[in-house]
């Protein structure tokens, strides 16, 4: 008995590393992958996202195809998503703003046309508590879907063009914060 009792304990043991697929950032957990329309998507890095001292959210990138180059990443036109925990309280506005802001920095000379997608996406956020989510969602041909917050609306915006700013504002040439980008680019 003792010695099938050992057995199981070592099996499970040894099947444990199998069961823990996931990573933990400033206590919030990424699992490595998730499921959209169908497709397995692989957690590409997760990265902390702070301005000052305080710690704002952590953010995990999800994709297809995994890999260290923003720029790859941002022109697949495969599934891809983001998922923002929410480490403090933020209004809509504040959350809103900053998104603009860093859609700006990396839209250049086409944001006079995407500024009305723009406005569609900033209109669906909501005040996020602390633990809240948003998550971004690129589907080809369907667009970016946005859940906002516990109770906010889903939208899509349409659009590849309009997905390519947006994950710019994490993985680009100009993101939101360096070393945010580069945990969700698996560099950190």
């Amino acid at each position: 008995m003792k010695a099938t009792l050992s057995a199981v304990a070592l099996t499970l043991m040894l099947a444990a590393p199998a069961f823990a697929k996931e990573v933990e950032v400033a206590g919030v957990k990424y699992p490595e992958t998730a499921t959209v329309e169908g497709k397995e998507l692989k957690l590409n890095g997760v990265g902390l996202r702070t301005k000052v001292v305080f710690k704002v959210y952590t953010a995990g990138l999800y994709v297809e195809n995994p890999s260290q180059d923003g720029a790859k990443i941002i022109s697949a036109d495969e599934i891809k998503r983001v998922r923002m925990y929410m480490l403090r309280d933020l209004d809509k506005k504040t959350i809103g703003d900053a998104m603009a802001d860093g859609f700006k920095k990396n839209a250049g000379s086409k944001m006079a046309e995407l500024q009305p997608k723009l406005d569609t996406f900033t209109s669906a956020l909501t005040d996020a508590k602390k633990g809240d989510e948003i998550i971004l969602t690129y589907v080809p041909g369907q667009g970016t879907r946005v859940q906002s917050a516990k109770g906010g609306q889903q939208i899509t915006v349409e659009g590849k063009d309009f997905a390519d700013a947006l994950f710019s504002v994490f993985v680009g040439k100009n993101p939101v914060d360096g070393g945010l980008k580069d945990g969700m680019l698996g560099k950190d």
